[in-house]
């Protein structure tokens, strides 16, 4: 779709973008050709998160096993029920659906593609990491802001550099894909965005990293023993246990590395907290 014929479409159902959901929408079949034909590399179902007009779910369906899309906006859930019966459609919010259950529903797996609004982009994607983490999603392709994209890709002792960081880099190899201007959307956004594309690497599943990674960094400031010792574990486990992984208990949180991350959570997950 370009820039014309998304607003043709506005047009035609007497609507404009809700910026309170932040919709801005791609405005490129390019872009959208090429973000779906990676959405679709291994030929899993796609569900698709906040499909607006449905510029990516068009390509979606040409390459996709099969598509689900979850819109919160009631008139573009609308709209892509009208312009693509074949899609899937759930109309409720992407933080609250039971995604668990549609991937189920499409077979056990699914790949993410999203074009993600900026207000809600590390909730979503903690959430989707979070749900990927036993497998089940086996890859995502995400738009997002160039900001929001840096956590994603920080190294430690970044300013960003934080749980979402640690999370992706354990379960995912992220590489990004392309950058999109920000004439590539209508309405256009403030900045430039970038395509991520996350592929799983078959990490075990570590059921203590996620709440290791929001103790650890509940207080950036603090370092890695004090927030741990503020969410109960003891002076004596927490040398044990740091001690355990070679770890100094001076040290902030910011400065670990994902490895030494996955080993302080395969720790407490061997020995308790």
């Amino acid at each position: 779709m370009s820039t014309a014929s998304v607003k043709c479409e506005l047009e035609k159902y007497g609507l404009t973008p809700n910026r309170a959901l932040g919709q801005n929408f791609l405005a490129s079949d390019t872009a959208a050709r090429a973000i779906a034909e990676a959405a679709c590399e291994n030929r899993c179902p796609v569900i698709e998160i906040g499909p607006g007009m449905g510029a990516l779910t068009a390509e979606l369906v040409k390459c996709a096993q099969r598509v689900a899309a979850i819109e919160i906006d009631r008139r573009m859930a609308e709209i892509i029920a009208d312009r693509l019966p074949e899609v899937q459609l759930i109309n409720e919010d992407a933080l609250k659906a039971d995604i668990p259950g549609l991937i189920a529903a499409l077979g056990g797996r699914a790949n993410i593609a999203a074009n993600l609004p900026y207000y809600i982009t590390t909730p979503l994607c903690m959430r989707f990491l979070s749900l990927g983490a036993d497998g089940s999603i086996p890859a995502m392709t995400l738009m997002m802001q160039k900001e929001a994209a840096e956590r994603f890709t920080a190294k430690p002792g970044d300013r960003v550099y934080g749980p979402l960081t640690v999370l992706a880099g354990y379960y995912y190899e992220v590489t990004k894909l392309m950058e999109l201007s920000r004439d590539m959307y209508y309405p256009q956004p403030d900045v430039d965005s970038v395509v991520l594309k996350l592929t799983a690497k078959g990490a075990e599943k570590l059921f203590e990293l996620e709440w290791l990674l929001n103790r650890a960094f509940a207080m950036r400031r603090k370092t890695l023993s004090n927030n741990l010792r503020a969410a109960g574990i003891s002076d004596e486990r927490l040398k044990s246990l740091l001690g355990a992984c070679g770890i100094e208990g001076n040290i902030r949180a910011e400065k670990l590395t994902v490895a030494q991350f996955a080993n302080i959570a395969r720790e407490i997950e061997t020995h308790g907290k």
